[in-house]
């Protein structure tokens, strides 16, 4: 085989365990807490105090295919269920540095996908066997809008990179709060102070 053909990695079976979230083989796990995600949420008080516990709010289990031009990584992000303030526990949320796009399949309980261009916001509903495609030029959050963890795959180039310094300056469009019918979606704005 000539070498421009030989890949970083072999062929190879990546297990999912549906209890856990983990991969087999893993690559690297991220585990993000309620510190890790000061600036997202509207009510900062409501936010200050979920600093107490300092809770969990998602993990990022990677397989071991690596971030590089022509690789497919993949990874299961669970979100555990919760509010902070009515607004729904989510992901900090990216922009890819380069134009790509990417695929979530929603594997466990209720979930939504945020999408916002800097123009136009999109949400996409996600349970068990739904298909959210990313376009490139998106950025895109994860909201968990139910009781139990949200749980999904994800699939992307492994030269897209993460922006998250994006949406914290240009936000997503939109906030996802718990509303009596099920998730509202309302006009962004950036916390106060």
């Amino acid at each position: 085989m000539p070498p421009f053909a030989t890949p970083p990695v072999p062929p190879m079976h990546v297990g999912f365990d549906d209890r856990s979230g983990g991969m087999s083989p893993s690559g690297p796990v991220l585990v993000r807490r309620m510190s890790d995600l000061r600036g997202l949420y509207a009510d900062q008080a409501a936010w200050t105090a979920a600093l107490e516990s300092d809770d969990v709010v998602y993990e990022v289990a990677s397989s071991p295919v690596p971030e590089l031009e022509g690789e497919l990584p993949q990874s299961i992000t669970t979100i555990l269920p919760g509010r902070v303030g009515g607004e729904f526990h989510m992901t900090k949320g990216h922009m890819h540095t380069r134009p790509r796009g990417e695929i979530y399949l929603g594997l466990s309980g209720l979930g939504g996908l945020l999408l916002f261009d800097g123009e136009r916001p999109q949400w996409i509903e996600m349970r068990p066997g739904s298909i959210g495609y990313i376009p490139p030029h998106w950025a895109h959050r994860s909201v968990n809008v139910g009781d139990e963890p949200y749980r999904f795959l994800a699939v992307y180039p492994g030269d897209s990179g993460h922006d998250y310094g994006w949406v914290a300056e240009h936000g997503m469009g939109h906030r996802v709060f718990h509303g009596s019918g099920g998730p509202e979606l309302r006009p962004f704005t950036f916390p106060a102070g």
